[in-house]
């Protein structure tokens, strides 16, 4: 049995690319769901608007990780030359839709080896229930 292969498409709707960035925004409805996706590169989450999302790494068994991002939220992920990230899936918590944008750095490897976590601007808190 061959292993499944996850979207490493991080986002819904491509917004812009040239040779050196990738935008994807992501709009999920009240209550939906963007299923299991891997990101490969180096990228930047932006929420223009106030929203809370969570999300399920492969092979939880819960919803852990909780996204609450004010209005104006950065968040900056380094996903390492070692990547890519292990497949996530994420729901909106919200009763409005809601989102955001993916802007992936596709022009040059990762400075980085490994995988780093999140740097943010302070505009929203993430939580780790696991």
């Amino acid at each position: 049995m061959s292993e499944p292969t996850w979207t490493t498409n991080p986002g819904d709707t491509l917004v812009f690319e040239n040779e050196r960035v990738r935008v994807w925004s992501m709009t999920l409805p009240p209550g939906g769901m963007y299923d299991f996706h891997q990101h490969c590169h180096d990228h930047l989450i932006l929420w223009p608007d106030a929203g809370r999302a969570e999300a399920q790494e492969l092979g939880d068994s819960g919803w852990d990780l909780e996204q609450h991002a004010g209005r104006g939220f950065a968040g900056f992920k380094t996903v390492g030359r070692s990547g890519p990230m292990k497949p996530h899936r994420i729901r909106n918590l919200e009763d409005h839709e809601v989102t955001h944008y993916i802007v992936e750095l596709v022009s040059e490897p990762s400075p980085s080896e490994t995988e780093l976590p999140m740097v943010t601007n302070g505009r929203g808190t993430s939580v780790d229930r696991r």
